[in-house]
Formats: structure tokens, sequence, C-alpha cells
């Protein structure tokens, strides 16, 4: 299944974000694949497309920024899939 996250650095986590993001490696763990990373320049939002079949893992993965960012997970599927829940 895919994921879209979507993050927003607290204004007052900003340097420890910055810090946690170039001194450690950001790779999802095994059972995650990262898709793709976006970040909107000025500011410290952004947005990800990861690919997870173990919820798990993925939750893992997520909650490793919880205490440096607001972030919001949503399940997201392509055009075929959500076709045939149409039809």
């Amino acid at each position: 299944m895919k994921y879209i996250t979507r993050w927003s650095i607290k204004e007052e986590n900003f340097a420890a974000a910055v810090e946690r993001f170039t001194t450690n490696d950001p790779q999802a763990p095994e059972g995650v694949t990262m898709l793709g990373r976006w970040h909107q320049m000025g500011n410290g939002d952004g947005f990800s497309l990861i690919e997870a079949d173990d919820p798990v893992a993925l939750s893992k993965f997520i909650l490793a920024w919880a205490d440096l960012v607001d972030q919001e997970v949503y399940a997201v599927v392509e055009d075929a899939e959500i076709g045939k829940a149409l039809s």
C-alpha cells in the first residue's frame, strides 16, 4: 500500500530536526520503501510518498520523528485501483 506523509517541523525544533536529518541516515527500514521525499523551500514543511506492506515498520519509521515534527499520514491508491472500487 502507498502512503503520503506530510510534515511540518515545529519552529522550536527546527535546529534539532536539521541536525538529526544531516547526521543520521534517514533511510526507511526493511518493509518500507521511500518512493520520494520533497521539501518546501523556505520552511520546514514537506511530504513523502512511501510504500509499505508492514504497518508496524511504517509506524516505527514515522514515530522516529514525532518528537520534532507534526505529521499526517494518508493511505492512497492510484487511478486504476480506485476505478475498480468505483465500478
